[in-house]
């Protein structure tokens, strides 16, 4: 049975109802008994991340931090502040922290490697995206991430090929294809851009691009071409 008195079932019912005012004046009623309650510290920073009190909430995480130094849930709650803040060198920082405990913490290599985006220390930022597909290849984030790094470096076909993988495993996620084309665009190669921002593939940009090489048509044609050909061939098998 439930205890509903216990501190750790109010915070979460509160948390999850979204009253972080609520939840913040309860930790502070906690703290009052106990200046040491790491629950109540690590919720009070919590809610005043939620509150948009960053500063306040970096504050609270380092009353933590002086408890435990590699506490997680009081450096990711002030890697989110940091981030907000756009103190970049400090987010960075605290990831390095987070990687001293476990080097193969992809959460944190990933926010290691966005901050020195940020930071425009992009060769910098492969490094730790490169370390997060070495441990998961099929890290959506790293991968779109990286390419965005080699977009700033202005090596685009490497970008493009990324962003190209990053697609086949979640076809979901639009701004990929949208990101591919724009960086088709800086290349000048209008044809792929189109086609890129449709959201075809790589493989089948260069067969489209043959087949209207072949049929001596544009790339727009031969698309929409293909487009009425597929959805001709549905109609026919539904019928």
């Amino acid at each position: 049975m439930v205890n509903l008195l216990d501190p750790n079932v109010i915070i979460t019912r509160m948390y999850e109802a979204g009253k972080y005012n609520d939840l913040l004046n309860y930790c502070t009623k906690l703290l009052e008994k106990n200046p040491d309650d790491m629950l109540a510290l690590q919720n009070s920073a919590l809610s005043l991340l939620h509150l948009g009190k960053f500063s306040e909430a970096v504050s609270i995480c380092d009353k933590v931090l002086a408890r435990d130094n590699f506490d997680n849930y009081a450096l990711t709650i002030k890697i989110h502040a940091f981030e907000n803040l756009r103190r970049y060198d400090e987010v960075l920082r605290c990831s390095k922290t987070l990687l001293t405990k476990n080097k193969e913490d992809t959460w944190a290599l990933n926010t290691a490697g966005l901050a020195l985006n940020e930071l425009n220390r992009h060769k910098e930022a492969i490094e730790f995206f490169d370390r997060t597909l070495t441990i998961d290849t099929k890290n959506i984030t790293s991968l779109m991430n990286k390419a965005n790094s080699l977009s700033f470096l202005k090596e685009n076909q490497k970008a493009i090929e990324l962003y190209d993988k990053a697609q086949q495993i979640d076809p979901s996620l639009k701004e990929l294809s949208i990101a591919k084309s724009r960086e088709f665009e800086k290349l000048g190669r209008e044809d792929e851009a189109f086609l890129a921002a449709q959201g075809v593939l790589l493989k089948d940009i260069k067969k489209i691009q043959a087949d209207a090489k072949e049929n001596k048509c544009s790339v727009f044609h031969q698309f929409c071409q293909n487009e009425f050909e597929e959805k001709k061939l549905k109609n026919k098998q539904s019928n």
